[in-house]
């Protein structure tokens, strides 16, 4: 005679726990999408001017779903430098990250994915940008850090509006 074996208590545990459990952020991948660097004006532009060039920089966050709790996250960062009204150097760097993002809030996964990801992601692709520029003759731009929460929040008040 076969008695039914009683749930022990580890899989009543891991049965509850599943739904109980912490959110959590894995990165599978980090890569480079799309790098471009122009130096135009060399080697004019390396020995023209001692004074250094005046930079913009413009960044962008975007997440893509790709399956059941995949994202891709990318960061956009576009750096050009003038002197006297000249481009001298142009950098554009798509950097990405394939994420897996478990137990997290559905009204969560949106700044999760625009702040926190891109958090991870940016000492990254400031090394590549320095890498960039240093190897195009110019000293490395070495990017301050970004406040993604800011720009997040940025962002939802312009589609506010």
């Amino acid at each position: 005679m076969t008695k039914n074996k009683p749930k022990n208590s580890t899989e009543n545990d891991l049965a509850t726990n599943k739904k109980d459990s912490p959110p959590k952020l894995s990165v599978r991948s980090q890569y480079v999408k799309d790098l471009s660097f122009e130096n135009p004006k060399a080697p004019l532009s390396l020995t023209k001017s001692n004074k250094a060039p005046l930079i913009q920089i413009s960044v962008d966050v975007s997440a893509t779903p790709l399956e059941d709790k995949h994202y891709e996250v990318a960061l956009q960062i576009n750096a050009k430098g003038t002197q006297e009204d000249e481009v001298v150097f142009v950098v554009e760097l798509l950097y990405a990250g394939y994420f897996i993002l478990e137990n997290i809030p559905d009204d969560q996964l949106q700044p999760v994915c625009l702040v926190e990801c891109p958090r991870i992601l940016f000492p990254f692709a400031r090394n590549i940008i320095a890498d960039s520029t240093r190897d195009g003759g110019f000293p490395p731009l070495l990017l301050d850090p970004i406040d993604f929460n800011k720009l997040y929040n940025q962002q939802k008040k312009v589609k506010k509006n």
